[in-house]
């Protein structure tokens, strides 16, 4: 089985996913952690219960892995006409305790395990070899926290709950079966749209925002 795990905001700049998380949800995610491993950053913010909202960018005091990338990231002119058509809720994270059965059969929507931090790794994620998102976005990525659930108490609560998310795309019934076949709890409503696009309801303190 998976499970929601997090939703990403993938950003040109990390100010630039700050600015517009501010803009939609009214509140100011503060900063979560460097990568150095993968040379990344990011901004945090819970969600409720294990879920929570990720705002990553390239950092660019980062080093690159010298692998690809995750969420995307290496394809910055992609990532930039992504958010310039307002496409910023990009993609999704579902976590599992069995990661190879997962991926088994299905590497070339997912990509392969990869142990991260790269000295010491704590958890396995999926990236393909191509650093792309899994079906351009439409499926999640894939995490498996090695049996240690991901601490919350790092994560800032500014009240934000998820009430719902839900998912537009030209191929609503592929993607759809896919998440069937996965046993995915908490997944996105799937309908049709002419382009892959993301929406969350996020109950906050000044009430229902969107985030998209």
């Amino acid at each position: 089985m998976l499970t929601l795990d997090h939703l990403t905001v993938i950003a040109p700049t990390l100010a630039e996913g700050v600015a517009h998380v501010r803009d939609c949800l009214d509140l100011e995610v503060p900063f979560g952690q460097r990568h150095g491993y993968m040379g990344t950053w990011n901004h945090l913010l819970q969600l409720g219960g294990m879920v929570y909202l990720e705002i990553v960018a390239l950092d660019p005091d980062g080093v690159h892995p010298g692998r690809a990338c995750w969420f995307g990231l290496d394809d910055q002119k992609q990532v930039r006409r992504d958010w310039d058509a307002g496409r910023r809720l990009r993609g999704w994270v579902a976590r599992t305790d069995g990661i190879d059965d997962v991926l088994k059969g299905r590497e070339a929507i997912f990509g392969r395990k990869v142990g991260l931090p790269t000295d010491d790794p704590v958890f396995d994620f999926a990236i393909p070899d191509d650093g792309s998102l899994p079906w351009g976005g439409a499926a999640p990525s894939i995490i498996d926290r090695r049996g240690k659930p991901r601490s919350m108490a790092t994560i800032a609560d500014l009240g934000a709950r998820l009430r719902g998310f839900s998912l537009e795309h030209p191929e609503a019934g592929k993607v759809s079966a896919l998440l069937h076949e996965l046993a995915v709890e908490r997944p996105p409503g799937v309908t049709y749209g002419a382009e892959l696009r993301y929406r969350a309801q996020i109950d906050t303190p000044g009430g229902l925002r969107e985030l998209s």
